[in-house]
C-alpha cells in the first residue's frame, strides 16, 4: 500500500449555514456500517487477540500486527506461561491508566524476556498507514495502521501507536529499555506518552470493566490492597473455539472506512448545529462487531 502523508487539513471555526445545508441527506455513521460490505471488515486473527478475564467480565484486545512485534511477541510469551494469572491490577488512577502485573515483583518469566528494547516509534517505510486529513497536536500526521491510531513525525520516517482510550502499552522505569512484564491501559487518552512507551495494542471489548475498577495505588506489601484480581491472560488462538469471541473490525484504508470518517467529521443529524469540520483521532470510535455465521 502506498504511504500517504498529506498536509494536516486547516480546522474551521465555525461551519458555515450553506456547509450545514450540504450536509442534510448524507448517511450517518450508523447508516454508513449498516451498509458496510463483508470485505469492509477484517476478522481479528485469534493469535493475534489477547484475552484477559477479570472478575467484573472479560476484555479483549487487538494486538499490533505491524508495529511493536518484540512487544507483541513479549505479551504472548507471558500469557501462555500464565504469567499474569492471579495477580492485580494494582495501580488504577482515575482518568488516567489501569496498570497490571506483579507489584510485589515475586514472579520470575520463564520464557519471556526480563527486559525488551524499546518500540517507541519506528521506521514508517514499510508500514501501510492510512491517514486522516485532521491536524493533530502531538504528530505531524495522524491515521490508522490495520485500524488502530497511528501518528507519523513531519518528516514521513517515523511511525508509532497512540495513547487513546484502550491503548495498551508496557510500563518501564526511566531506562528506555526497562519494560518487560508491567503493563498498562488508557482509561483516558494520554497522548504526552506518545513515544515515551510503548503501545502495542488497543482493547476492542470490555472496555467497560477496566473502567469500572476499584482505584488503587501500588502496594508495598501483601497486607496492602492489591487491587481487583487478573483471572487470567490467554492468546486467543489458544482457547476452545466455543469461548473465543469472533469479531472484525472496520477496515482502514476503504472507501467506507473513509466514508465513516467523514460522517463522524461533519455530523449530518439534524441534532447538530455546529459542525467545526473536525474530528479527534481519539474521539473516533473504531467500529468492531460480533462476526454471525453467515458472514464468516
Amino acid at each position: 500500500m502506498k504511504h500517504l502523508f498529506a498536509a494536516p487539513a486547516t480546522v474551521l471555526a465555525v461551519a458555515s449555514p450553506a456547509f450545514a445545508e450540504a450536509l442534510e441527506g448524507k448517511p450517518t455513521s450508523a447508516e454508513i456500517l449498516k451498509s458496510a460490505a463483508p470485505s469492509d471488515w477484517r476478522a481479528l486473527e485469534p493469535e493475534e487477540t489477547l484475552y484477559m478475564e477479570l472478575e467484573r467480565g472479560r476484555v479483549v484486545v487487538a494486538l499490533s500486527t505491524q508495529l511493536a512485534k518484540r512487544h507483541v511477541a513479549q505479551i504472548k510469551k507471558l500469557a501462555r506461561e500464565g504469567f499474569y494469572d492471579g495477580l492485580s491490577f494494582y495501580r488504577v488512577i482515575d482518568g488516567f491508566v489501569a496498570q497490571g502485573g506483579d507489584v510485589l515483583e515475586k514472579r520470575n518469566a520463564k520464557t519471556a524476556a526480563r527486559r525488551l528494547k524499546a518500540e517507541f516509534d519506528e521506521p514508517a517505510k514499510k508500514i501501510a498507514f492510512s491517514p486522516i486529513a485532521d491536524a493533530d497536536g502531538y504528530a505531524a500526521q495522524v491515521g490508522f495502521v490495520d485500524s488502530l491510531p497511528a501518528g507519523v513525525d513531519a518528516e514521513g520516517d517515523r511511525i508509532w501507536h497512540l495513547h487513546c482510550v484502550g491503548a495498551m502499552a508496557m510500563a518501564r522505569g526511566n531506562e528506555t529499555d526497562s519494560a518487560g512484564t508491567e503493563f498498562y491501559i488508557a482509561l483516558q487518552p494520554q497522548r504526552y506518552l506518545d513515544r515515551n512507551l510503548t503501545v502495542f495494542g488497543r482493547v476492542v471489548d470490555g472496555m467497560e470493566h477496566l473502567q469500572a475498577l476499584r482505584r488503587v495505588a501500588p502496594a508495598q506489601s501483601e497486607e496492602d490492597d492489591l487491587g481487583e484480581t487478573i483471572l487470567s491472560v490467554s492468546v486467543g488462538a489458544d482457547l476452545p473455539e466455543e469461548k473465543q469471541l469472533k469479531l472484525a473490525i472496520l477496515r482502514s484504508g476503504t472507501e467506507t472506512f473513509d466514508d465513516y470518517v467523514e460522517a463522524r467529521r461533519n455530523r449530518s443529524e439534524g441534532f447538530f448545529y455546529h459542525r467545526p469540520d473536525y474530528v479527534d483521532i481519539c474521539q473516533l470510535p473504531i467500529p468492531v462487531r460480533a462476526i454471525r455465521e453467515d458472514q464468516e
